[in-house]
């Protein structure tokens, strides 16, 4: 048995996490409901857009890594990077956070 969480368990409580913190989240964009990878586009107030996903690493650790950060002359270019994204593996999971300090809610919830 693998000790992961299944996905739908841990959207469903990093929603809870991030709505106790003043936030708002919904999903937008479902995945395979076990082990789909979990994408966080976490935002604040419409702007500084960082989309963040589990990354394996040598360690055997999978922390959340800053995959795209959105681009201030071409703010459309995060969303179309998402796109791409779910089209290469339609069973990701993609979470948006209206959230004040995303960063640090992703470094807290990593742990």
């Amino acid at each position: 048995m693998e000790g992961r969480l299944p996905a739908h368990l841990e959207v469903a409580g990093m929603i809870r996490a991030i709505e106790s913190q003043g936030g708002f989240a919904s999903v937008i964009a479902k995945g395979e409901r076990d082990a789909g990878t979990i994408l966080v586009l976490t935002i604040y107030r419409g702007e500084n857009a960082v989309l963040f996903e589990r990354m394996p690493q040598l360690d055997g650790s999978r922390p959340y890594i800053a995959a795209k950060r959105q681009n201030p002359e071409n703010q459309q270019e995060i969303f179309e990077y998402l796109e791409k994204r779910r089209k290469q593996d339609p069973d990701i999971w993609v979470v948006e956070a209206d959230i004040a300090d995303g960063e640090r809610f992703i470094a807290s919830w990593a742990r």
